[in-house]
């Protein structure tokens, strides 16, 4: 037998987790191929189609020919509809210059981190934190320090957050509307982040992917709008989650110029433009009045009710009320507490799995975000799904000793 050459992978890869959320709705979606009924509470995206005129736009941007590169921070026409975008809606005033388009916000958020974070500089992360920012920090070379929240809001602890700074601190991860909690924040707790952020010279990147998609609060008010928060935040956003475009891949960031151009410059050497035929949809999106969206919310508000109503029913858990996005974080610590057939269940990923296996749902478990103990459930699916489903894990929870 010949020998075969061992292949070493690079230590930054080596050390990147796979992202929980993609891998369960992976597996449950292969299990869905196999002739098994799985409802699935996993995705992080609308299930909603994309607007038809975004569709239009995109056909014809193929035949007009829009087939070829752009340039790397995206078309001009669409910059400069970001902008209007990020005027009439968050009050912040931006020139085309310090705005870049990137494949997806995912995309803009590694721009940032990478552009902004030195090997060994920390990086303020607040817990439960979307998967990714985790590993882009670890990516840069950051160190990431967990700042640990209020129970039972899930809201940042600020007292703790200041406590952790450090001379080595450089950035703060802001996501608002929250994954995975729906946490909004109000704008008492983000001033009183700005002032910290300005007292001890913090550059923030804020997260408002979901700001369009809250209920019964205020349209969410960006950070980069308080005294001296301008100049120290980089804005990420996209079209995915409002407009149901998570396949087109077109997030963007805005920012001082300096930073805007630095991301450039990484992104000339990563992927060049995001799609063309995809900025062309997405300028026709952020130029569409913000009614087209207003019946996706209220569906997502119903399913958001509907699924907090089974939630209720179920003893010995807790959440906060999702005021944003479209997940619940559920604290299921008594459950993994105890044993199903005779075995101990130990941990949210454990009790994820039992889910999937037994009851045939697919959740998320907490120890993706930082916290175990918890599981987050996405009603982004039908409201018979949820009826279907929440049976399914009151059923299945009856089973647990």
């Amino acid at each position: 037998m010949e020998n075969q050459r061992r292949i070493r992978l690079a230590q930054r890869v080596r050390n990147i987790a796979p992202s929980a959320t993609l891998s369960i709705s992976a597996k449950a979606q292969a299990m869905k191929r196999q002739g098994i009924d799985v409802i699935s509470f996993s995705a992080g995206e609308p299930d909603f189609d994309t607007p038809g005129f975004i569709k239009e736009e995109a056909k014809k941007a193929i035949d007009s020919g829009f087939t070829k590169y752009t340039a790397t921070p995206g078309t001009p026409e669409l910059r400069e509809a970001i902008c209007e975008k990020l005027r009439r809606e968050n009050g912040l005033s931006y020139s085309p210059q310090e705005v870049i388009v990137s494949c997806g916000a995912k995309h803009s958020l590694y721009n940032a981190v990478m552009t902004l974070c030195e090997a060994g500089d920390e990086v303020l992360l607040p817990v439960p934190y979307w998967v990714t920012y985790l590993e882009q920090i670890r990516l840069a070379g950051g160190k990431p320090v967990f700042v640990e929240c209020e129970k039972p809001s899930l809201a940042p602890d600020l007292n703790v957050l200041e406590r952790a700074i450090t001379p080595r601190t450089r950035l703060l991860i802001l996501n608002n509307p929250a994954n995975p909690t729906g946490v909004v924040l109000s704008e008492e707790i983000l001033a009183q982040i700005a002032r910290i952020a300005v007292e001890h010279d913090l550059f923030v990147i804020s997260d408002e992917i979901y700001e369009h998609l809250v209920y019964e609060v205020p349209f969410p008010r960006s950070i980069a709008t308080f005294p001296g928060m301008k100049e120290r935040t980089v804005v990420i956003n996209g079209v995915s989650k409002t407009f149901s475009m998570t396949g087109w891949r077109i997030g963007y960031a805005a920012g001082p110029r300096e930073v805007i151009e630095g991301m450039a410059r990484l992104q000339d050497h990563m992927t060049s433009n995001p799609t063309s035929v995809s900025q062309r949809a997405a300028l026709a999106a952020l130029r569409a009045p913000s009614s087209v969206v207003r019946d996706m919310v209220e569906a997502f508000n119903s399913r958001r009710k509907l699924m907090l109503s089974h939630l209720s029913e179920i003893p010995e858990i807790s959440f906060p009320i999702p005021q944003g996005a479209f997940y619940v974080f559920v604290d299921f610590s008594k459950y993994c507490s105890g044993r199903f057939a005779g075995e101990p269940i130990g941990t949210s990923e454990h009790l994820a799995e039992l889910l999937l296996e037994e009851a045939r749902i697919a959740c998320v478990p907490g120890s993706a975000f930082g916290m175990e103990g918890y599981l987050r459930f996405s009603y982004a699916t039908s409201e018979k799904a949820i009826e279907a489903g929440m049976e399914r894990l009151k059923s299945f929870l009856q089973r647990i000793e």
